[in-house]
């Protein structure tokens, strides 16, 4: 049965919402129930299909095994771990300790789930729990994918609600999407030391599938996470879209448990992440001999260039990066502009794009994606960046969100392709956009849109990786200069600049006392 998709995900949503009213509980206290009777109803959905094809081969339904099921690419499901079990429960029993005991069955099932499914389904009535059965029941419905992208609307929703805490486990499906369209990650290991709730990894197996191959067998998934309750977030999105990977929790300042730099090398053929944003109190002492941080360790009390460093060492020598930053890492100062500098001379920089405020449901401020490419190093390209403002670009999503609509996405990443010499892709519509702004089919620089740039101009802004340095302003956007993102942006490079002056003061000072005591 063929249904409209967004029309599913709101009608599902309206009616989770409403029973999420009549609990009583916290976003994170309702969101994790949820999305853990979405995988169940998608993992016997999966089941049946499996058995199904095993059958129609010739297999005596009676015979089949548990080995059977896991090869098709199927968890294996007791009967009691079934969402149509579940949901043919009479309203009388104890609906909440029979759906913990169908997790903690699949789990005992399938090691890699083991500690990974919530058990908290007796904090939510009987009443609440048998609606939300009937409800997510309707979604038996859905062919192939849908499901994962149910899976993934839920978590946007669940991100929104929780607003601030939300933003540390999800990365906004639009900016995810551009990453993964410029780093085009067709094959090869992939690795996400901040991987959230996956996303990264889900986008990636899309963009493979999209392509006409398997993602199973096309990628292999690396991640860390610092919060034990998110990885297990992100284990439930990697099975619901039928992948498996290896995320482990860990802190990422400290510890390397992927092995993703080896002497002077990297094991990734990509890396992706949205990192926490100027983060302080990492303790310097204990990284100052880290291999992943090749360029130094910063002085100011800020951890961005520990990220960015941190991506750039994990790629192998053909390894291409996309992540997230703070726009303040363009023009940062100090020790940061001294391992910028040296970043930028290995030619890897490859894509820097700014993105406008309110893509984030956490903080309204813009923020920047930088691209790395070690194979531009040794190529023609090598002594160019590209950079592209993409501020002017969105969809307004509501008063506070905006995201990129799919053609917008196509357009975005059409421009790296064209640079690059790659035939460019149209499929999302991004026809018109690009004959307005491409006319002779070739890239060009445009004002206000995209501007490459060389080392030597680079330098003399400063070694700065701002686009906005170089791409100029087109007299259209001129006109519609948006002053409160422009304050937000310079909110944003004052703070670091005072993070700056305050780690200078206290140089100054350590030296004072240094040559007073001399004295």
């Amino acid at each position: 049965m063929s249904l409209d998709l967004n029309q599913l995900e709101t009608r599902l949503w309206a009616a989770a919402d409403q029973l999420w009213a009549n609990t009583g509980l916290k976003p994170s206290e309702f969101s994790n129930p949820v999305l853990g009777l979405i995988f169940l109803r998608y993992a016997e959905k999966r089941f049946h299909e499996a058995e199904a094809r095993m059958i129609e081969s010739g297999l005596d339904a009676a015979e089949i095994e548990k080995i059977d099921y896991q090869a098709e690419g199927a968890l294996f499901l007791p009967d009691n771990a079934r969402f149509s079990y579940l949901l043919d429960l009479a309203e009388g029993q104890d609906l909440g300790k029979a759906v913990n005991e169908a997790m903690a069955a699949v789990e005992a099932e399938n090691e890699e789930l083991k500690g990974v499914l919530p058990r908290s389904y007796g904090r939510l009535p009987n009443t609440v729990l048998v609606e939300l059965l009937r409800v997510l029941n309707g979604l038996g419905e859905v062919e192939g994918d849908a499901f994962g992208k149910i899976y993934e609307y839920f978590l946007g929703k669940f991100a929104l609600a929780e607003g601030q805490k939300g933003g540390v486990f999800y990365t906004p499906t639009s900016i995810v999407k551009l990453i993964v369209e410029i780093i085009e990650p067709f094959h090869g290991k992939i690795f996400d030391p901040a991987c959230g709730s996956g996303g990264m990894f889900v986008q990636s197996a899309q963009f493979v599938t999209r392509h006409q191959k398997r993602a199973a067998e096309e990628l292999t998934v690396f991640g860390t996470e610092k919060a034990n309750d998110t990885v297990k977030l992100a284990k439930m999105n990697l099975a619901v879209h039928g992948l498996s990977g290896d995320i482990r929790e860990s802190n990422t300042y400290y510890e390397d448990p992927h092995k993703a730099v080896v002497g002077n090398t990297g094991r990734f053929d990509f890396v992706m992440a949205n990192p926490p944003f100027n983060v302080s109190g990492v303790d310097k002492e204990r990284v100052k001999d880290d291999p992943r941080f090749p360029f130094g360790i910063p002085t100011t009390d800020n951890a961005n260039y520990l990220w960015i460093q941190h991506f750039y060492s994990a790629l192998n020598e053909r390894g291409r990066a996309g992540f997230v930053m703070a726009n303040s890492s363009g023009d940062a100062r100090g020790t940061e502009l001294e391992i910028r500098k040296k970043l930028i001379q290995t030619g890897g920089v490859d894509v820097i794009v700014s993105v406008g405020s309110n893509f984030f449901y956490t903080v309204t401020l813009p923020c920047t994606l930088w691209f790395f490419d070690k194979a531009k190093a040794k190529g023609e390209r090598k002594d160019e960046v590209l950079f592209i403002d993409a501020r002017a670009t969105y969809r307004q999503v509501s008063r506070a969100i905006r995201d990129f609509l799919p053609e917008q996405i196509e357009f975005l990443a059409n421009i790296v392709r064209l640079w690059r010499g790659e035939a460019v892709e149209t499929e999302a519509g991004s026809q018109e956009m690009l004959r307005q702004q491409f006319p002779e089919g070739g890239y060009r620089n445009i004002a206000g849109v995209c501007k490459v740039a060389t080392l030597a101009e680079i330098e003399a802004q400063g070694w700065s990786l701002n686009p906005g340095r170089y791409v100029g302003v087109a007299s259209a956007i001129a006109a519609d200069f948006d002053f409160v993102e422009r304050l937000e942006e310079l909110h944003e490079e004052l703070e670091a600049l005072n993070a700056e002056a305050g780690d200078l003061q206290e140089r100054i000072n350590t030296n004072m006392t240094a040559l007073l005591g001399a004295a």
